[in-house]
């Protein structure tokens, strides 16, 4: 067999990044090989060390989650900046842009300005996007509402189905989703068919709010503003194009463009927009309201607790009680909690999971225990916290990052404890959209607007399909990945 040579340098030191990555992307001349990358990667994320490069015929697998972007203290690796694709469209007066912001932008934004972490600078935030130039802003809490709604009947079904398997996994973290493909396509079956809420609500505002506003969909640019970077990735999947479904137009795609709170904020700051003393301003009504349970949805366990809210109501005909309100066994920056749920004469076990290396480890005991069914519901998010550690949120010193994660995470919560309207059924906005369009959770147009699939993607490895840093000639077998390690 020949020597295998890559044409990715300093492997021991550094994360392999393809020219062609749409996330993330290197700058080789300011790296200073410090491995804090290939540290997040390989043990926090367990992607490097559990592939092979010469199996995969040199191609670095990534699943987008800007994790070594956050890292990187010098800047050598980035997220992929999209504003410019913006400023095209806005520039454009036969465009209509539609930005939608996912939970964690608003209380990750106002670091990049000075600001206190966990400052919430929503108003700021809506107002700032208007004056960028965005004809519309709505709430991806919105939504995240919508993906409960669909999700937490999914849970029933499971529940009650002794065909569809359990545990149901969320898939709102493509990240996670992409993790899973690769390494745990066995798992595909498992993950909720729900689209993420960005992913769900771009096709809603692509039909219906089209339709009602008598707007030509090819006319809308759809732009998420997102604390995400595999969000740059999700949007590319060839399968999110309901909305060109809809309306039988080939080119149409649900989502445009996606930009990072980082790009958001750097934008700000060229177009020197005084972002402290702007004057607050609302969503645009028809996606603007969202529950408490939407408001969370960027927090380590907050997909969790907003389904249970929501699945309670829907099994029992009660709202949630105030021992689900706040569900404290699945708040909190520990990377594994495990909790056990009530539902009538349902018990059933449930768990949290933040950190990719968690999730591996957390499967890994699954499989070895054959106990999968011993749980009913998992909730998996890529990067350590939740979305509000996200790989394009603003940069953290490593000795600031648990405080700063702890604050955001509180400020989300202070925002779901200010709400009355606690679950995503009583949005009444949500109702709405399923009294005029979707009929109801489930339903034919439902499944065609809110749900997707996946691919099992693990051919991308190659012949070697089960690689550890014990068995990968290549590791550099860092100190290994431990449960709760963020």
């Amino acid at each position: 067999m020949p020597e295998f040579h890559s044409r990715f340098q300093e492997l021991q030191r550094r994360v392999p990044i393809d020219e062609h990555n749409c996330s993330v992307k290197f700058d080789e001349t300011k790296c200073k090989n410090c491995t804090l990358c290939r540290r997040a990667c390989a043990n926090t994320q367990t992607v490097m060390d559990y592939y092979y490069l010469p199996s995969t015929g040199d191609m670095p697998l990534c699943v987008h989650c800007g994790q070594c972007a956050s890292v990187c203290p010098f800047g050598a690796i980035t997220e992929i900046n999209d504003v410019a694709k913006v400023k095209a469209a806005i520039a454009d007066p036969d465009k209509i842009v539609i930005f939608q912001t996912a939970p964690a932008v608003r209380v990750g934004l106002g670091e990049a300005f000075g600001m206190d972490p966990g400052t919430l600078v929503e108003g700021k935030m809506v107002s700032a996007l208007r004056t960028l130039g965005g004809n519309y802003v709505f709430d991806t809490d919105f939504g995240a509402d919508l993906t409960i709604m669909e999700e937490a009947t999914e849970l029933l079904h499971r529940l009650q189905s002794e065909e569809i398997p359990i545990p149901q996994f969320t898939s709102c973290c493509p990240a996670w989703v992409e993790f899973a493909e690769t390494f745990y396509p066995e798992l595909i079956p498992h993950l909720s068919s729900t689209k993420s809420p960005i992913s769900i609500m771009s096709p809603v505002i692509k039909t219906w709010f089209a339709q009602k506003n008598n707007i030509d969909p090819k006319k809308i640019i759809n732009v998420c503003v997102t604390p995400c970077t595999a969000k740059k990735a999700e949007i590319r999947r060839p399968e999110m194009n309901a909305s060109s479904v809809f309306w039988d137009m080939p080119e149409l795609r649900d989502t445009d463009i996606c930009i990072t709170t980082r790009e958001l904020a750097e934008w700000i700051q060229e177009e020197e927009i005084d972002f402290t003393n702007l004057e607050e301003s609302p969503f645009n009504k028809a996606f603007g309201d969202s529950s408490g349970g939407g408001k969370i949805f960027g927090n380590s366990g907050g997909v969790m607790e907003a389904a249970i809210r929501t699945a309670y109501y829907f099994f029992t005909g009660r709202k949630a009680s105030k021992d689900f309100i706040p569900f404290e066994p699945v708040r909190g920056l520990q990377g594994v909690k495990k909790a056990t749920v009530v539902f009538g004469h349902f018990v059933i076990h449930v768990a949290a999971i933040s950190g990719l290396g968690n999730a591996r480890a957390f499967i890994d005991d699954l499989i070895k225990h054959d106990s999968f069914e011993e749980y009913s519901f998992i909730e998996v998010m890529a990067c350590p916290g939740g979305c509000i550690g996200g790989g394009g949120q603003p940069k953290v010193k490593l000795p600031q990052v648990k405080k700063v994660q702890e604050a955001r995470a509180s400020a989300l919560y202070k925002t779901d404890a200010e709400t009355d309207m606690k679950a995503s059924w009583e949005n009444p906005e949500i109702q709405e959209l399923y009294t005029r369009f979707l009929d109801e959770p489930l339903s034919e147009m439902a499944e065609m607007a809110l749900h997707t699939y996946f691919t099992d993607k693990s051919d991308q490895l190659g012949k070697m399909k089960k690689v550890t840093p014990e068995t990968n000639p290549m590791s550099t077998r860092f100190k290994p990945h431990t449960e709760n390690n963020i």
